[in-house]
Parts: structure tokens; sequence; C-alpha cells
């Protein structure tokens, strides 16, 4: 197995990382144009939150496919040829003139790009030790808010001097680079152990997995913390559009450097966890998110762009001991238990602008933050379960 920080750990985590980044700006470099698009297209709210809905919907499917695939053929394949085609629908984007071969795209482009997060936490389950894993989690999912920050930034600026066609064209170029340097860098799997491809075993893997409370309750927890915090960021961008703010398409990408709160948290995650619980620290995590959403109330723009980096911090560090968490926990097929995390969690960011729209019309930023405080309370008490439920565990296991 790897060790932390050896020459190979550094040389795979660096390629996860980049990989987890090119994902990422994909995804979310439409997030800024959202205000733009309705406008160009003349769409309602609703519709428009579509472009992001319907990728993360269809990643979350995707990963269905790409998890018990991974078990059978590999991971490292996977992952090359997915971003490969994902890139390629970006460079497709700036030719569409049509909102239903927008969100066509869109959809296709979700479901390759759900191979990488589908499998990199199974590829370093395989390949590292315990410590080595923990430590790559929190990085990769650093590397998840940089790609997040990274697609919104360039997708603003780019938007702002040349359109939304210059959005998609400037993330497919650097798609195109990120690429070459993660297909150099990947390593080839050693520990690998392949299991034949069957229907009936995939299945069977993925309700043992539903039926495990200590996983269950996880998936729970990622799905609806996430079904929160992305359509937060959705909305924001509407209330931060209108008046008194009139933030142009530029700034509102600016606006998601926030998420270097969730770079901070995820990267500390792992030292965190060496000194509490994995369920402690989604506890924390999802505490100093409720506060964040809190600040965010304030009228002064400093203060809701504090709020918002909090959230981040609190969101990213919870998720980042989800997702080792259910790495750990899993005893069997841990690609598929990934991916049943991840599609919990991409779900839920297909769904919460749904649940999160109807507060929004009858109360605007406010009716947003008090119905996201309702689902973390939620998470909450799940996370405080799962800590209970492991001390009980950890109880019986040293009696004699």
């Amino acid at each position: 197995m790897i060790q932390a920080h050896s020459r190979d750990w550094w040389r795979a985590t660096l390629a996860l990382c980049l990989g987890s980044f090119t994902v990422f700006v994909n995804l979310y470099a439409a997030q800024p144009l959202l205000p733009e698009l309705r406008q160009v297209f003349d769409v309602s709210t609703l519709a428009v939150a579509m472009v992001m809905a319907v990728s993360t919907l269809t990643l979350a499917g995707a990963l269905l496919v790409f998890g018990p695939l991974s078990d059978a053929i590999g991971r490292g394949g996977i992952m090359r040829v997915t971003l490969l085609v994902a890139t390629f629908c970006s460079l497709m984007l700036p030719f569409v003139d049509d909102f239903a071969w927008l969100l066509v795209i869109r959809a296709v482009q979700g479901f390759v790009l759900g191979g990488l997060p589908a499998v990199a936490i199974a590829w370093m389950g395989d390949e590292f030790d315990k410590r080595a894993l923990m430590l790559a989690v929190g990085l990769y999912i650093s590397a998840n808010t940089l790609g997040g920050i990274g697609g919104r930034v360039m997708g603003g600026v780019a938007g702002e001097y040349g359109g939304w066609h210059a959005s998609f064209l400037t993330v497919g170029l650097v798609s195109l680079l990120c690429l070459a340097i993660f297909w150099r860098l990947l390593p080839a799997a050693r520990e690998f152990k392949p299991a034949p491809l069957r229907l009936g075993v995939a299945l069977g893997s993925l309700k043992r997995h539903l039926c495990n409370p200590l996983l269950l309750g996880a998936y729970l927890i990622g799905g609806l913390n996430f079904f929160i915090f992305i359509n937060q960021y959705s909305y924001i961008t509407f209330r931060l559009n209108e008046a008194p703010y009139s933030l142009s398409t530029q700034w509102l990408g600016m606006i998601f450097v926030t998420y270097l709160g969730g770079t901070l948290g995820s990267a500390l995650s792992g030292r965190i966890a060496q000194h509490l619980a994995q369920p402690a620290c989604m506890m924390l995590g999802i505490a100093i998110f409720m506060v964040g959403t809190l600040v965010t109330l304030s009228e002064g723009l400093p203060l809701i762009l504090a709020g918002l980096v909090i959230n981040a911090f609190g969101f990213f560090l919870c998720h980042s001991m989800a997702s080792s968490w259910v790495s750990r926990q899993a005893v069997e097929a841990r690609g598929s238990a990934s991916a049943l995390y991840l599609v919990f969690y991409y779900i839920g960011a297909s769904l919460g602008g749904f649940y999160l729209e109807p507060f929004w019309q009858a109360a605007g930023w406010w009716g947003v933050a008090m119905a996201s405080w309702l689902v973390l309370g939620m998470t909450l008490a799940l996370s405080a379960w799962l800590w209970r439920k492991e001390r009980r565990v950890a109880i019986v296991e040293a009696s004699p």
C-alpha cells in the first residue's frame, strides 16, 4: 500500500486532484451565467436553474454505472475517457443557440463527468493505507472546491467580456490542458483486484450498502447538506444581481472565491479527524454551516460574503468526513459504496432548487435561509446518531 507523503502518494494525489479540478470547472462554469442565460433565452428562474440541475442529475445516474463498472474493469481508464468526452462537450456548448440543446449537451456532459468522482476515492482506497487515504481525501476534496471556484470565476470573467459563449470555450481549453497532465501523472493501479461484472451482484452490493445504517446515515448527510449548499449559491446570484447590489456577471463569478473557505475546511479535515471522531467532525461542520447561513442574512455585502466563506468551510469539512467515512465503513465493493454516496450527493444538488424555490418566491433570501436551517437541523441529528452508533460499536468490540 502507498504510504502518506511518499513519491507515489504525491504523484497519485496530484493527478486525482487535477482530475477533480477539471470535473468541477466544467460542472460549475454555468452557475454565474444563470442571470444572463435567463435573459438571453427568455426563460424563468426555475427553468434556467435546470442548466445546473440536469448536469448534476445525470452525473448522479452515471455514478450507478461507473462505480460497479470500475469494480470489474478498473478505474484509471474510466477516469481518462470520461474526462476527455466531458471536455469535448464544453467545446461544443459555445455553438449552441437553442435552450433545449443547451440542456441536452449539459445532460450528456453531466453523465460523463460522473466517471472520475465515481471511482477516485475507491482508487485511493485500493492503493493507499489508512492514514494516506484520509490525508489524500482531504486534498482531493480541496481540489473539488478549487475546481468549483475556477469554473465559476473563469465563467464569470469570460462571460463579462465575451458573453456566455466565451465562458464555455475558455473552460474547454483549460480542461484540455489539465487532461493532458492528468493522463501523464496518474500511475498504474497495483492493488486493484477485478471482480466479474454481474448485474445481480452489483445490485446486491448496492442493496447491502443501503441496508448498512452506518453508510446510509452518511449518504443522507452528504445528500441533504449539498441539497442546501449548492442551491444557496444559485439563489445568492439572483439576490446579488438585483438592486441594491446589481452585480454584473464578472462579479457574480467572483463571489465563488468564497469557496476557499471550503478548500481550507477540507484540507484541515484530516488533521481535525486525528483529534475528534469522524461523526463529531461532521457535527462540527454542520454547526458551522448553520452559523454561516445566519450571517448571510445581513444586508451588507462584506458580511454576506463572510457568511458564504463560513458556509463553505463547514460544508466541506463535513463532506470530507462523510466521504472518507463511507470508504472506511464499506466492507465490500468500495467503488459502489463511494458511488452511492455521490448519487445521494448529486441528487440532492438537483432537487434542492425545487425545495428552495417556493421559499425564495415567498420570502426572498430570508425564506431560503430558514428553509436551509430546517434541513441542516436534520443532518445535525443524523450525525449525532452516527456518533452514538460508532461509540456503541467501539464499546462492544472493546468488551472481553
